[in-house]
């Protein structure tokens, strides 16, 4: 039980806890972090749906959609043009109206009445003068022998008995001025009488007759049916057919309000609309009707800004999230610090108000004419969102770099209101831009990186085109934007990165490269100050390096780390055995708790020095990883015979540990298990090939069965692989030397005295002969 409270001691160990004392509970490590990150992604969640545009997507008719449009409502559109239509047609098929009016027969038979009775009554010179009034009257030439046929009993009995009844019956039916007028009237038509304004439809106008048809009517009576003599029927004919006018005429007036009446009458007709049916999609040509419903859709929506699909973008974003979570919650996998989660939230913020702005920008007027969707797809190509993940592949691992640019272009491509197309442009730019910054090395190679992302990018612009069946000048015309996107992609990884790494105190792969620099401030102190410890870590280096590249971890990380990792040792370097030369150890003089809490305290000096000089989080890390929680062996053994020898309690082991924590990347584990077997190694005595190897496997053996490379994620595979490394490069640099006589008397050529010399002098003089 002691021992599970110790851990858990140790594990909380700096952690401020909540009790009497007034400290303030701490959240978990990350979780204020995370929660950061999490209300970046709810912001940008939520911004990504407001703004001037809207879901609903203006295309005009014979333009190429860009992407699919569905209704975001129920909506009831009238179709004008139906409409309109169907009215025209009601209103042609509503019958014209005539009026049928008695007034013209009267108005004939009172006036043909009153010249035959004025010629009747009329004598002398008068009648003369009467025949050319009655002339003048009718608008015709009446000779003398008309008139004295109209002064005739006959005329008279033909015109009262015969004629005008036959005329009366004619004007019954209604007479028109020509038939023609019925012509544009299939339908029939509908006849008024005027007295008693009743209507009659007459769908058969071939009955109804015309000036025309009486006069051959009546001309025919007179000649066959009634076989008048010619005379007599020219003088019918002289009074009659002027006075002749059509008593059906068209009411334009009536027949117009008839038809606006019976048009207000016709009911709309409607386009049903239902929530979410696709209007148009994408790469479909729009016609006039799914125009039509695209500006009734944009004139009816609800507003700029939809809370339930800002809703639905953060909750994709959340299971994004989880699956990231998920993913990074495993042994050896870097814990994401609060530092981490605040940067990753900050590149989100940047690159995604980046794509709204230029969604907002692309609703300007003054675009050169462009379609509004074609300038949204030039100012998307433009957007720079594989600079963002190049920025974070420099700093984070391929899997965290992955999942953040996923979430970063799934809200961007929501920003700018794009399709998948679009997501996958940024998505695949963003895992290209990964690949290249990880296999960069120098600035050059980064500066380099420009063309393959280039190349990539308009791949994808290319396939994308295709996808729309877009035009190919579209095609061609974005590939200027698509350069610009990479040109942007390259200023920011150039241009931010290094306010990032100054910002959040991170260690980029350049500054791992300037940190290798042996003229380091750092490196130089420790050279002269501690050159035991130097040489240890150059050794150290190289082995972590080598044994990196063996197990794929990160090899620069890991040698720079290796460099600095015992620079706590400045503090008090000659406490230290690789820095006691010749002179007296001073650990002879103290006791053995004291020696373990100065051994012990380079871990820490060691990360303090570490944040002083700003070597980054990850070195400082590994730093006060390097030993893990190991026992200082040497010590402890020493502290217990001297407890058993005086009686004393017995010596606690926690007090001989180092504090931790173990390590927890495969970086911190190839440092511990170096720099234990380098340490170790100087202690053995011949040491050949098979003593080396044997010796490294102990140590491996060792450390692996006291649980130090639990947290990390080096494998049995792993771990055989750096024991054969270790063991090559430890052959190497024990490699078989001449023995040199180890004479410990010198006869000095001055005075001729004979002197001893300590065996590390000797050592010394036999290795700077070696050497010369």
């Amino acid at each position: 039980m002691s021992d599970i409270v110790n851990k858990v001691k140790r594990k909380f160990k700096g952690q401020p806890q909540a009790g009497h004392n007034g400290h303030a509970f701490a959240l978990p490590p990350g979780v204020a972090g995370f929660a950061f990150f999490l209300t970046a992604v709810f912001a940008l969640s939520f911004v990504a749906r407001l703004g001037l545009d809207n879901s609903v997507k203006l295309f005009t008719a014979g333009e190429i959609a860009t992407q699919d449009v569905a209704a975001d409502q129920n909506l009831q559109i009238e179709d004008v043009e139906a409409t309109n239509r169907k009215r025209e047609q009601v209103a042609e098929s509503q019958p014209p109206v005539f009026d049928v009016s008695p007034l013209p027969y009267e108005a004939l038979a009172k006036t043909a009445g009153d010249i035959v009775a004025s010629v009747r009554n009329t004598g002398g010179d008068d009648l003369e003068k009467l025949r050319w009034q009655i002339a003048e009257n009718l608008n015709t030439d009446i000779g003398g022998d008309i008139i004295e046929v109209w002064r005739q009993d006959e005329f008279k009995d033909l015109l009262e008995k015969d004629v005008l009844p036959w005329l009366k019956q004619n004007y019954e039916g209604g007479v028109v001025a020509s038939t023609a007028l019925f012509a544009p009237y299939k339908n029939g038509i509908l006849i008024r009488d005027l007295p008693s304004m009743m209507e009659t439809l007459r769908v058969e106008t071939r009955d109804v007759k015309d000036l025309k048809q009486v006069k051959d009517d009546l001309e025919h009576r007179l000649k066959v049916s009634l076989n008048k003599p010619f005379r007599l029927r020219k003088a019918v004919y002289v009074l009659v057919y002027p006075l002749l006018a059509p008593n059906m005429t068209f009411n334009q007036e009536t027949t117009q309000a008839r038809k606006r009446e019976i048009t207000r009458a016709v009911e709309p007709l409607y386009y049903i609309i239902k929530k979410g049916e696709v209007i148009v999609r994408q790469g479909e040509r729009v016609g006039p009707i799914q125009q039509l419903k695209l500006q009734a859709l944009y004139s009816h929506r609800k507003g700029s800004y939809n809370m339930l699909r800002a809703f639905g973008l953060f909750g994709m974003c959340l299971m994004f999230l989880a699956v990231l979570t998920m993913s990074l919650d495993k042994p050896g996998i870097r814990r994401v610090r609060d530092t981490d989660w605040v940067f990753l939230g900050v590149i989100l913020l940047i690159f995604g108000m980046l794509a709204k702005v230029a969604d907002v920008v692309t609703l300007l007027p003054g675009s050169g004419g462009l379609p509004e969707a074609t300038r949204s797809l030039y100012f998307a190509a433009s957007l720079p969102m594989a600079g963002a993940a190049g920025i974070l592949a420099l700093f984070f691992s391929k899997r965290l770099c992955i999942f953040v640019s996923l979430i970063l272009s799934f809200l961007a491509a929501n920003m700018v209101y794009g399709g998948i197309g679009i997501f996958c442009y940024y998505f695949v730019g963003g895992m290209i831009s990964i690949y290249l910054m990880k296999r960069s090395e120098t600035r050059p190679q980064v500066m380099r990186s420009v063309l393959p992302l280039f190349a990539s990018l308009c791949i994808m612009w290319g396939s994308l085109n295709l996808m729309d069946l877009s035009d190919p000048a579209v095609t061609g015309t974005g590939l200027a934007f698509v350069a610009l996107s990479a040109f942007l992609s390259l200023l920011a990884v150039v241009g931010i990165a290094p306010i990032m790494e100054l910002i959040f105190g991170y260690t980029s792969r350049f500054r791992l490269m300037e940190l290798l620099n042996l003229e380091q401030p750092l490196l130089q102190e420790l050279m002269v100050k501690a050159p035991g410890t130097y040489h240890h870590s150059l050794i150290v280096s190289n082995m972590v390096e080598a044994g990196a590249r063996a197990i794929g971890a990160n090899p620069l990380l890991a040698k720079v780390a290796a460099l600095y990792h015992d620079i706590g040792k400045l503090k008090s370097p000659h406490y230290f055995i690789e820095n006691i030369s010749c002179k007296e150890n001073r650990h002879n003089k103290l006791a053995p708790s004291m020696s373990a809490l100065i051994l012990i305290a380079h871990v820490k000096k060691g990360v303090e020095l570490a944040r002083e000089h700003r070597l980054g989080q990850q070195i400082t890390d590994l730093i006060g990883q390097h030993h893990g929680t190991t026992l200082i062996a040497y010590f402890h053994h020493k502290a217990k015979e001297l407890a058993e020898a005086k009686g004393d309690d017995p010596i606690r082991e926690e007090d001989y540990r180092y504090p931790g924590p173990k390590p927890q990347t495969k970086e911190a584990g190839l440092i511990l298990l170096a720099d234990a077997i380098e340490a170790s190694s100087r202690t053995l005595v011949d040491p050949t090939p098979s003593r080396i190897k044997g010796h490294i496997q102990n140590i491996v053996r060792k450390i692996h069965d006291e649980g130090e490379l639990d947290d990390c994620q080096l494998t049995l595979k792993d771990l055989t692989l750096l024991s054969d490394t270790f063991q090559r490069i430890l052959t190497g640099i024990f490699h078989q030397r001449i023995e040199y006589p180890s004479a410990s008397k010198t006869t000095d050529p001055k005075n001729g005295k004979t002197r001893e010399e300590p065996p590390c002098a000797v050592t010394a003089k036999g290795a700077a002969e070696h050497a010369a």
